[in-house]
């Protein structure tokens, strides 16, 4: 009876510490997608990037971590056909904006979290781009069950990706490129 007592008392001490550990989620690559928007003086481009894979981590249905990675090679642009289209993401992909070569992927890692409520989260994380890490902070959205939203801003130029930059060139004119451009994640897990 004794060792039932203390089986019971172990069985329920495991159980209550299950409740707190966070799920792994691992998204999917190809339901999930980041939507880009690079804008210049004349107007602005749009695209995608695939994601090669990557973890939602929740606690209690909120969240609690996570990481993702980026496959850089399959950036593409969306707002264009043709010879136009190759030639912009050809020149995306080179070594004066992404690197894809040498930097075939980018990665983000949270790092930290606030609940802001209502499914929303200010997110703290680490950018990965061409090597070079820096700090970002975005709000992510629980959408439902197995889907979640982000919107992040990226300065560029903060990844060694200065071409066409105001900030580093004088007399660019109408062909200055601005230096943030922007990010619509969309995670299905």
């Amino acid at each position: 009876m004794k060792n039932l007592k203390l089986i019971s008392i172990a069985l329920l001490v495991l159980f209550s510490f299950n409740k707190g550990i966070a799920q792994s989620y691992k998204i999917d690559p190809v339901k999930s997608v980041v939507n880009w928007t690079g804008k210049k003086i004349t107007g602005q481009h749009e695209g995608v990037v695939l994601f090669k894979d990557g973890i939602l981590l929740l606690k209690n249905k909120k969240v609690a971590g996570g990481n993702f990675t980026v496959n850089m090679k399959s950036l593409s642009n969306t707002d264009q056909t043709g010879t136009s289209k190759q030639k912009l993401e050809g020149h995306l992909r080179s070594e004066d904006f992404f690197s894809v070569d040498n930097y075939p992927t980018a990665t983000l890692v949270i790092k930290s979290i606030a609940d802001k409520g209502k499914n929303t989260y200010l997110i703290n994380a680490d950018l990965t781009i061409k090597g070079i890490t820096n700090s970002n902070q975005f709000d992510l959205v629980i959408v439902n069950a197995n889907k979640a939203t982000a919107k992040l801003t990226v300065d560029r130029t903060k990844y060694d990706i200065k071409y066409g930059s105001g900030s580093y060139f004088d007399d660019l004119g109408d062909k200055t490129i601005y230096d943030d451009f922007e990010l619509n994640v969309v995670l299905v897990y």
